[in-house]
């Protein structure tokens, strides 16, 4: 494994955990080079999973696009990286136990923000409204709505 930070490619395992309900291995491991730390996870490749598109196009299922949505709606609030990978491994689980090998991008979006409006509102709605599209501040406001009439 190469360190992220020096591009060594020795390493040590300090810490091997399981993660995402025992699907994946977690590992911390610290690199022989320049001592910096950084963590992996493996796990059983599986067949492909598409994604379909709102426009009807289909392309291969990207983790990193769901985390890179979960960053940007979270940016600047109190969340851990930690409660991110867990939303990140809900919604892989979720989609990977489906029978179907092919999932709506909708579908995911709302796997999504299931978990999400429960860790921080702010990031849920941040989510939401470029997830859904609003198309004026009416649409906005039922979503803001519905969320304190359910407090």
């Amino acid at each position: 494994m190469k360190c992220p930070f020096c591009g060594h490619d020795e390493d040590r395992v300090i810490d091997s955990r399981p993660a995402e309900e025992g699907a994946a291995i977690r590992r911390r491991r610290e690199c022989i080079g320049c001592c910096g730390r950084y963590t992996t996870y493996e796990k059983i490749e599986s067949l492909p999973l598409l994604v379909i598109k709102k426009d009807g196009t289909r392309e291969p299922f990207s983790r990193d696009k769901i985390l890179n949505g979960l960053l940007k709606a979270c940016e600047k609030r109190p969340v851990s990286n930690d409660q991110l990978y867990e939303i990140l491994s809900f919604v892989e689980a979720r989609i990977q136990s489906a029978p179907n090998r092919e999932i709506s991008s909708g579908d995911i979006g709302e796997l999504v923000m299931v978990r999400l409006k429960d860790v921080d509102e702010v990031a849920y709605v941040r989510f939401a409204s470029v997830y859904r599209q609003f198309k004026d501040v009416h649409s906005f406001m039922e979503e803001l709505t519905q969320m304190l009439s359910k407090k």
